[in-house]
């Protein structure tokens, strides 16, 4: 976040370890030495310090840790990066679980880092003198809720069942179990009706807004929605734990729609900067109803967080080529995902890299490149200047750590999309309606158009969506069948073959210093 931002240094509680014997440190000791939870809490001002400290954990969450995993492990991407590279990637992709058996302890801990934070600043808003302004208060305690429910999803949809935390927890709970499914998403669907029934109807997506960024109404109302579609379809359940009915789903995602304000960019390749330079619309834009800011102010500085990690990731491997800046070569796009598109869809071109087709010469073998289709993202591509220095390194940052873009966690074509699945037995004209509009601009005609039905939605949150970190939970919800169907392939040789295994449910394995700080409370998923 990028006013937000400005205080995090003030008040980042962090965990010494997670569900183990939780502390508080400051990431900065002076001059704020004396400032812990008993004499902190008095003043809204301290209270907006908290609540930075919550938002804080988006950006190390977006790095590349569930967005960069899912689509590895979907049918989007393989595992990538280079020949002498850690195998950890490759296992996501392939389904195993051998090199490193804690490799998704920065997803699990990041989780609850951020659930541990939301809880601190929720027990104490009583202790703060609010004067008359109690709505200040309300907001606050509704963002933290709708940030609290978030990291919980993150984890429950990675690892299946967790530990679901409404308060910080004391020394006799070191060891709690983990929960039934509906336990846990009971207290997300309740976090996440609070925030939207007391939000206001603010939408800061206009240019220059400085609280964009910040949880909104509309962005609560569609993250209802998501967690909906993922809880009844993996569970095949009715209803959102008992919390949200269909019925009331479908009345959110609706009320986003049409009374929000956002509405789709009219130019999809416009939404992303390596796919139009000088054409791009900038970040705070009518499309994202929630995104997770970066600035990249911390020129190199790696005790900060202010730049998007998750970039250097995907870019382009041994060096800048073309426009697209250097990286390391992560999560190589699957072929089938970019021969899914017809031609004339304008979200092709601008979604990936096509070294052939835009006369790149990329040496795989030169570079190092472990599993090259010849295909790489263009989404979130960090660029190059005329003379061909990165972009960060012009500006004095280090390509590693100081890149900037945005990671967009709600776009309103998301919207949209499930506005059509969850209103498409109810309300099959409305359903095709918003179809259209994604698929419109997608094609920029109104003459492609599909007649709506679950099996084309989901196939057109692939084609909106890819790179995106939707895809593999988008899977999941269709149950197993489907998804070993999509993920299994036996094409491109050994190196890409690629098995998914049932036994697993989808869920990934659990970091197992985590098992051992249980005592054995906590045990390994299914077929791990």
């Amino acid at each position: 976040m990028k006013t937000m931002k400005t205080y995090i240094k003030l008040f980042a509680l962090s965990s010494l370890f997670v569900l183990g014997a939780c502390s508080e440190e400051f990431l900065e000791t002076e001059p704020y030495t004396q400032k812990v939870t008993e004499n902190f809490y008095k003043t809204p001002a301290d209270a907006f310090q908290g609540l930075v400290a919550v938002y804080d954990v988006l950006q190390r969450e977006a790095y590349g840790g569930p967005l960069l995993i899912s689509e590895q492990a979907s049918d989007d991407c393989f595992g990538g990066y280079g020949i002498a590279d850690g195998q950890a990637d490759i296992e996501w992709d392939r389904f195993l679980y051998v090199s490193d058996k804690d490799m998704n302890k920065d997803v699990w801990s990041n989780a609850y880092l951020g659930i541990y934070r939301a809880n601190i600043l929720l027990e104490n808003l009583d202790k703060i003198n609010w004067g008359t302004d109690t709505a200040l208060k309300t907001r606050y305690e509704a963002e933290a809720r709708f940030l609290r429910a978030h990291f919980h999803f993150t984890a429950a949809k990675m690892f299946g069942d967790i530990i679901p935390l409404d308060h910080t927890i004391t020394s006799s709970e070191f060891t709690l179990p983990r929960q039934a499914p509906e336990v846990t998403y009971a207290l997300i669907a309740n976090d996440l009706k609070f925030a939207a029934d007391n939000l206001g109807s603010e939408n800061y997506s206009q240019k220059g807004n400085t609280n964009f960024g910040r949880i909104t109404k509309w962005a609560a109302e569609a993250y209802i929605a998501r967690t909906f579609l993922f809880y009844t379809g993996v569970y095949s359940k009715p209803d959102l734990a008992g919390v949200v009915t269909k019925a009331q789903a479908v009345t959110y995602i609706n009320d986003a729609v049409n009374n929000s304000g956002h509405n789709l960019v009219p130019d999809f390749a416009n939404l992303w900067l390596a796919a139009s330079l000088e054409n791009f619309v900038g970040e705070d834009n009518t499309e994202m109803v929630w995104a997770v800011r970066f600035n990249g102010s911390g020129k190199g500085d790696w005790n900060l967080h202010e730049g998007n990690r998750f970039q250097v990731n995907i870019a382009p491997r041994g060096g800048a080529i073309g426009r697209y800046a250097s990286g390391w070569g992560g999560a190589t796009v699957n072929p089938k995902l970019v021969a899914a598109y017809d031609n004339a869809d304008t979200r092709k071109k601008a979604s990936f890299i096509d070294f052939v087709g835009e006369n790149l010469n990329f040496n795989a073998e030169a570079r190092e490149q472990r599993q090259y289709t010849g295909y790489s993202w263009k989404k979130y591509c960090p660029i190059t200047n005329a003379a061909g220095t990165s972009i960060v390194e012009a500006n004095g940052g280090n390509f590693q750590i100081d890149n900037y873009q945005d990671y967009a966690i709600i776009r309103f074509a998301d919207v949209l999309l499930m506005a059509a699945e969850l209103n498409l037995d109810s309300n099959p004209a409305v359903a095709q309606a918003n179809l259209d509009r994604v698929r419109d601009r997608a094609f920029k005609n109104t003459t492609n158009r599909k007649t709506v039905s679950k099996a084309v939605i989901m196939e057109e949150r692939q084609l909106e969506l890819a790179l995106e970190g939707q895809r593999y939970f988008d899977l999941l919800r269709q149950g197993m069948v489907e998804t070993k169907k999509a993920i299994d392939n036996t094409t491109g040789g050994s190196q890409f073959a690629v098995t998914f295994r049932s036994e697993t449910l989808g869920w990934f394995p659990l970091p197992q210093s985590q098992i051992v700080l249980s005592n054995g409370t906590i045990t390994q998923n299914p077929g791990w």
